[in-house]
């Protein structure tokens, strides 16, 4: 073959190999900042625009949680305040309540995140405005000496739920209004303070402590997270911290159900304050390692209050024994991870509101959800706190589901800016 005919041959192979040389360099070089976080190569095109295992496992949370919501209420028809409900009541309004919120979910997923930075400021006034709504009588609904709930006719909405979201928004906006100053504590830190002092108090005056716990751990996150001096950080934890030793101190109540959780098996705390916390030790230890199957429960045959809303992994321990309450565990600290490293990438991608965001709901759904667990098993004194996206309660699924689609939309938007778009 002459060096003619050959020549056109050995062009195209050279002209080939810069291609591939240049498409290397782009994707060493090119607009993908952190790809360590993403690999948005190695999915299809169909389904690389959102996280299909985040959906999942909250699909999955939701749907495990139907299911014991049904175990553990199906003989409340059984007892006199309840006489009059069908043996499906709850479980006809908690899948009614998850429908809704999945449905509103995939509305919220639509909304870009520069809308929620516009409102988050209104979003909290709002959340305010509800929390003195339902303190005035005749307009909030109690329910055990407590008043957290404003009758809708489909659900009973609970404004502390709300007050989270709005929290984890508004504190997210604020850190990168305040970023300039937020070495200085008085610029920066106290009017945060301020307005978490002033939802806990209307909080409070429910009263709803544990949903203040969660509260100002979400706040205390975010300042961190968002860079705030480190000294400062720890003042406000000792300030925090002595806060809640002078409510405890100054509250008889409060101060008997420490004392009762701290010696749960005497006669007049097995009785009284300690009751639930000791038959939820109890369906625990029945419980053992595989559980005694599932509707096989006991202790919720009248035996622990509020069986599926506040002590639902009791059921599921006496039910499914250590296994079963491992793998929930497990499910919420991979969805604490995930939504940590959506808030990174973010962060990485000059995202500040968003990756904030997605850290704060992150903060929020492990700190309920270690609250929860820790009651439970015995560990922390008790609390009114159900566990996120299972126990039984309209507005805190609702709420849930509307914080994750805000994080999914977060997700969404980082991985179009990685492929060169627009969030």
């Amino acid at each position: 073959m002459s060096d003619t005919a050959t020549r056109p041959f050995w062009s195209g192979m050279l002209q080939a190999l810069r291609l591939k040389r240049s498409a290397h360099a782009d994707a060493v070089t090119g607009p993908l900042p952190v790809r360590d976080y993403v690999n948005v190569t190695a999915q299809p095109s169909t389904v690389m625009g959102f996280d299909q295992a985040l959906i999942w496992v909250v699909m999955a949370l939701m749907a495990a949680g139907l299911v014991m919501v049904y175990s553990a209420s199906i003989a409340l028809p059984d007892s006199p305040k309840f006489a009059n409900y069908a043996p499906t009541h709850f479980f006809a309004r908690h899948l009614f309540s998850i429908l809704l919120s999945i449905c509103t979910a995939a509305v919220v997923t639509q909304i870009p995140l520069a809308v929620w930075e516009r409102w988050a400021p209104w979003l909290f006034v709002a959340s305010l405005c509800l929390l003195i709504l339902v303190l005035i009588p005749h307009v909030g609904k109690g329910v055990n000496g407590a008043r957290r709930w404003l009758p809708l006719g489909v659900m009973n909405f609970q404004p502390s739920e709300l007050a989270k979201l709005a929290i984890t928004l508004y504190a997210s906006d604020y850190m990168v209004r305040k970023m300039d100053v937020k070495e200085r504590f008085f610029r920066a830190v106290a009017p945060m303070a301020v307005a978490v002092g002033v939802v806990g108090l209307l909080l409070l005056a429910e009263p709803d402590m544990g949903a203040f716990m969660v509260i100002a751990a979400i706040a205390m996150s975010i300042l961190f997270l968002g860079g705030v001096n480190g000294r400062m950080f720890f003042l406000i934890t000792a300030v925090l911290i002595g806060a809640f030793v002078l409510m405890v101190t100054m509250s008889p109540w409060r101060r008997e159900r420490i004392f009762a959780y701290l010696d749960p098996w005497t006669e007049k705390n097995a009785l009284g304050k300690a009751y639930q916390l000791t038959h939820s030790l109890i369906a625990f230890g029945r419980g053992e390692i595989f559980g005694e199957g599932l509707g096989s429960s006991l202790e919720k045959l009248h035996y622990l209050p509020e069986a599926h809303t506040d002590f639902l992994l009791a059921v599921i321990g006496e039910e499914f024994g250590f296994i079963g309450v491992a793998v929930v565990i497990l499910a919420f600290f991979w969805l604490v991870v995930r939504l940590f490293n959506i808030g990174r990438q973010a962060i990485a991608l000059d995202r500040v509101f968003s990756g904030l965001v997605a850290q704060g709901v992150g903060v929020w759904m492990g700190g309920q959800a270690f609250i929860n667990i820790g009651v439970n098993v015995g560990v922390l004194p008790t609390k009114g706190l159900t566990l996120p996206l299972m126990s039984y309660g309209g507005s805190g699924v609702l709420l849930n589901c509307i914080a994750l689609a805000i994080c999914l939309r977060v997700d969404i938007e980082n991985r179009q800016l990685m492929r060169g778009g627009r969030a």
